[in-house]
């Protein structure tokens, strides 16, 4: 039997103030979601000002990143390069980029999916929260 890591909610505290810090570094209102290796939600945060439905994108984000293992973007660059039929994946919705898988010796530990501004600084502030665990 194999043995895995998982996040424990010291890892979601630490992941979440470096995402949150990060955010508001940059004036960036969001939504802050963390999800386990099934894309179950463990953590959401809305910083002040960030649209409500970026609380429903987040976690869909994060969702999408954990199951697929990859970061969102690249379902995303799939369906905008022509490959349409993505968007019938079964139980994947968060297909924008924005979600990143957080990785561990191969394994996928869960995922942060970050919604409110450009797809681009939602990823970054997603890769400074899983930064802060110094996972590598």
């Amino acid at each position: 039997m194999k043995n895995k890591p998982a996040l424990e909610f010291s890892d979601l505290k630490i992941m979440a103030a470096a995402a949150e810090a990060e955010a508001l570094k940059n004036n960036w209102p969001v939504t802050i979601a963390v999800v386990d290796d099934g894309g179950h939600l463990l953590w959401l945060q809305r910083l002040d000002g960030a649209a409500a439905i970026s609380a429903h994108i987040a976690p869909a984000k994060a969702h999408t990143a954990a199951l697929g293992r990859r970061e969102s973007k690249v379902y995303e660059d799939m369906i905008n390069g022509g490959r349409g039929s993505f968007l019938s994946v079964p139980a994947l919705s968060g297909m924008l980029e924005g979600g990143v898988p957080i990785m561990k010796d191969g394994q996928c530990l869960g995922a942060i999916g970050v919604s409110g501004v450009k797809s681009t600084e939602d990823a970054q502030i997603a890769r400074a929260g899983i930064a802060a665990l110094d996972l590598a």
